[in-house]
């Protein structure tokens, strides 16, 4: 589902670095701190790191060694370095980094209690992570699986993240952080606007095939896909400029080890 750095970049990489962004002025870690970053992906959280926090070091890590390819290809400053890792097992001693972070990935791990566990193992200071808002805030996404839905109920029922990714909440983010152990759990949210130039620029990257709903639609015969298409294109705002206003929300959960 998550392979190509490209696609993925299209798709949701232009908008998770925005969030990236507003997540780390919002931490306010100290300077000369060494952290981690789970589930690296493509680098845009580790790229707003280095820009922002002015660390000694920043080590991402994620399974897919098409995205790392990508994060090594984009991110040349030597305080960082990435490397293959599970969320589920990261290979670090414990207490090894002052700041842990992760972001839109927790979602994605299927056993998100280990991970949190792992993340506190390596935490001596802070940890904390976002994850779309699939059941509401996240309108690129939901705007989607509304039509998908009119048109394949009984599947989408099944496919659609904002039913499927029930961490996506503030209660459920919260009680992971706190039953793995950290101190001072706290939930809050990032919000961005997400406008896109016209309807092609929404719709282009859902072809890329990475993510659940692209990928779901890549399975879909053309007749299909084109209505799904058509029917959001009669639905989506559109300014007098031919553009569409959307925005994202991101919850955030926080703790200390």
């Amino acid at each position: 589902m998550w392979q190509t750095g490209d696609a993925y970049e299209a798709y949701i990489g232009r908008w998770s670095r925005r969030v990236a962004a507003t997540f780390v002025r919002q931490l306010d870690v100290p300077a000369s701190r060494r952290w981690l970053d789970v589930g690296c992906g493509t680098g845009a959280l580790t790229s707003a790191v280095l820009a922002a926090a002015d660390p000694v070091e920043v080590v991402g890590v994620d399974p897919s060694e098409g995205f790392l390819a990508t994060a090594r290809a984009a991110v040349t400053d030597p305080r960082a370095s990435f490397e293959v890792a599970d969320a589920r097992e990261l290979p670090f001693d414990d207490d090894s980094f002052d700041v842990v972070v992760s972001g839109l990935v927790l979602n994605f791990v299927p056993d998100t209690t280990k991970a949190a566990a792992e993340i506190a193992r390596v935490t001596r200071g802070v940890a904390a992570a976002y994850v779309w808002d699939l059941s509401d805030g996240m309108e690129l996404i939901r705007h989607f699986w509304e039509a998908a839905a009119e048109l394949d109920p009984a599947r989408v029922a099944e496919l659609d993240e904002g039913r499927k990714f029930t961490l996506c909440r503030p209660e459920p983010l919260g009680r992971l952080w706190t039953e793995a152990g950290f101190g001072a759990v706290s939930v809050g949210e990032v919000k961005i606007p997400t406008v896109f130039a016209n309807f092609d620029d929404y719709w282009r990257p859902f072809l890329g095939a990475q993510g659940p709903a692209p990928a779901y639609l890549a399975t879909l015969p053309g007749a299909r896909r084109d209505q799904v298409r058509e029917l959001l294109r009669s639905r989506l705002p559109t300014g007098p400029d031919g553009s569409i206003p959307l925005s994202a929300r991101a919850w955030v959960v926080q703790g200390r080890s």
